[in-house]
């Protein structure tokens, strides 16, 4: 594990009790999410979840698909989430999103939230969501993005100081160009208001 995963992991460990209750407050951001995601989720779809954290996500959208698998690489983060587990169909599991041990072509649908931002090797993990995706199969990835703003500029210097590492700061254009360098073809960006600063709603096709 390089420095800069090793400082994302401790951060992560040290707050993992934590982060739900203080991701409270995003819960309108997490509907708005879940209203752009829903319409390309059906109960036939076997989905891979990276970065789930303690599951903000994870219990609003596993319901309607066949089978989801929840992960993340913070075994506390992970541990959290399957607190709260009680939907048959999702199963959850520590990985790596670098590193995936999944055989190519095993999923119909990635989704990824709020995570490539911080990701030491965001390219690293498009390429393993690209590998272990169906022929035509669907990435969505909620990323958090970044402007000339003076209180976002502000917001990710206090996250810093805080610990929270914000490694790439896309603007929206910039990171659909940066997914579709990867082998995907976008199928939808929408820019949300809220949280520590705009997200990208990203949904694209494999190609």
């Amino acid at each position: 594990m390089n420095t800069a995963y090793t400082k994302q992991f401790r951060f992560w460990q040290r707050v993992a009790k934590l982060y739900a209750p203080f991701m409270k407050s995003s819960g309108p951001l997490y509907d708005r999410i879940v209203r752009r995601c829903l319409p390309y989720l059906s109960n036939d779809m076997t989905v891979l979840e990276l970065a789930c954290g303690s599951g903000q996500l994870t219990f609003r959208l596993a319901g309607r698909v066949k089978r989801w698998e929840a992960t993340d690489f913070s075994d506390k983060m992970v541990a959290e989430a399957q607190k709260r587990a009680s939907l048959p169909n999702l199963s959850f599991a520590v990985r790596d999103a670098t590193a995936l041990p999944y055989p190519d072509s095993s999923f119909d649908a990635v989704f990824i939230a709020n995570a490539l931002h911080i990701v030491p090797e965001p390219g690293k993990a498009l390429s393993e969501i690209h590998r272990v995706l169906k022929p035509g199969g669907l990435l969505l990835a909620p990323t958090f993005v970044w402007t000339g703003n003076n209180g976002h500029r502000l917001r990710a210097t206090l996250m810093d100081l805080a610990g929270f590492k914000v490694l790439h700061r896309w603007d929206a254009a910039a990171f659909s160009e940066f997914v579709q360098q990867r082998g995907f073809s976008t199928l939808e960006r929408e820019v949300l208001p809220g949280g520590v600063s705009p997200l990208c709603c990203l949904i694209a096709r494999k190609i």
